[in-house]
């Protein structure tokens, strides 16, 4: 009797095979850089550096009604409410943070000191701030007149990052789910109930909270535009912190399947948890009446606005993050789909020299762009700016393509 294909066997073969992949994909997780977490940061940066304009830029040359809300998509709530611009910011510090076990764990396991891996981290912040102040503190001006400590894209993901890694180096996980939760109740706290000049319990507007007197008392005309970005540290960090948690779960043990559930769990949970608290409920329910007021005047809420980073706007951010990296992880790490990804690898593998690039020389890309297609013009209409900004895309996706074929990624 031949036992070659037996039921038995062939179930035993299967099993064997399933467990081998289970096996494979925790041990990528476990020990390796995520690959999935270049891809989703790739994908992220994609739109601030020059994928947002094109869309945008093609959705108005459409001419299409139904378009029309590409363009309002891809820029930010002036101030309370989200946009899918306003989750870019968010989306990337929750990546850093997701990094954050990897990269320090890895140093504890070899044996690094804290005195060195503080050292890093101190060097770390301060060039990003440096950096940051390129972009939006006028330090190329050379001018000290004109310098300014503004709230700057790298300098919060700097802070935030600082932070979140001084939890991580010296709290246990249990504890520090209990600081981010402080933070985050704290900074509501704060915002919500510190009396001030023009402040209400419960209203939040621009220059009546705690977090802009503070700002502008430590710092006066150094401050740049006002975000109270001091204050606002804390929801920085905490967002950060949501990340922390996601590396936490992707280096476990655990299998894929859990890894997953406990993921769109996380996600789903903090969606719901910013959703609520942000009082979006009242509208759409806007007759109910509880303890002699109407609900939407209790002092609970705490809006989504980003440009106070508040705790739901970081709860609401995280838990679309969560959500996207559990996809992205189970497309690109467990399911080994990655022939589509190298041009968000690019990106992602080289995410800050992407953003200073095109922060600093965008002109210059566009200027390319312009020599090679602006003849283009007389036949193309009024796609001709979408063609240019995606000439101008490419540009930089060259450049990036290059240095990730040689090998050549930019650390801080």
């Amino acid at each position: 009797m031949n036992c070659d294909n037996h039921p038995a066997k062939a179930k035993v073969e299967v099993m064997a095979s399933q467990e081998k992949t289970q096996s494979a994909a925790t041990t990528v997780a476990s020990n390796s850089r995520l690959a999935s977490l270049d891809v989703l940061r790739g994908l992220d940066m994609f739109w601030i550096v020059g994928g947002g304009t094109v869309a945008k830029s093609a959705a108005e040359a459409s001419g299409c009604s139904w378009l029309q809300w590409v363009p309002v998509q891809m820029s930010h709530v002036p101030w309370d409410g989200f946009h899918f611009y306003d989750l870019i910011f968010p989306l990337f510090l929750f990546m850093i943070g997701v990094a954050i076990p990897y990269a320090l764990g890895k140093r504890l396991s070899r044996g690094d000191s804290l005195a060195g891996i503080y050292k890093h981290l101190i060097i770390r912040v301060v060039i990003m701030i440096v950096l940051g102040m390129m972009v939006n503190g006028s330090l190329l001006t050379f001018n000290p007149a004109k310098f300014e400590l503004t709230y700057s894209v790298l300098q919060m993901l700097a802070l935030g990052y600082f932070v979140a890694a001084v939890l991580f180096l010296n709290l246990n996980l249990r504890n520090q789910i209990i600081a981010t939760a402080v933070m985050l109740v704290g900074y509501w706290v704060l915002l919500a109930f510190v009396p001030g000049p023009g402040h209400e319990i419960g209203k939040f507007r621009e220059g009546c909270n705690v977090g802009d007197w503070v700002t502008e008392w430590l710092f006066g005309r150094w401050r740049g535009h006002q975000i109270g970005w001091v204050v606002g540290i804390l929801g920085h960090a905490s967002t950060a912190m949501l990340g922390v948690f996601a590396g936490h779960l992707l280096r476990s043990g655990l299998g894929v399947q859990q890894k997953l559930a406990r993921l769109a769990w996380l996600g789903a949970g903090c969606l719901a948890a910013g959703f609520l608290w942000s009082g979006w409920i009242t509208e759409w329910f806007p007759d109910v009446r509880l303890f002699g007021c109407d609900w939407s005047q209790w002092p609970i809420w705490f809006p989504i606005i980003k440009v106070r980073w508040t705790s739901s706007y970081a709860l609401y951010a995280g838990g679309i993050s969560y959500l996207l990296l559990a996809a992205c992880y189970l497309i690109v790490d467990v399911w080994g789909f990655r022939r589509w990804t190298m041009p968000f690898m690019a990106i992602g593998a080289n995410s800050i020299f992407a953003y200073m690039a095109w922060m600093l020389c965008s002109s210059a890309f566009r200027r390319v762009s312009e020599v090679f297609l602006g003849g283009l013009k007389p036949y193309v209409g009024p796609w001709h700016d979408t063609i240019l900004a995606a000439g101008a895309l490419a540009v930089l996706w060259t450049l990036l393509g290059y240095m990730y074929r040689k090998g050549t990624f930019v650390r801080i």
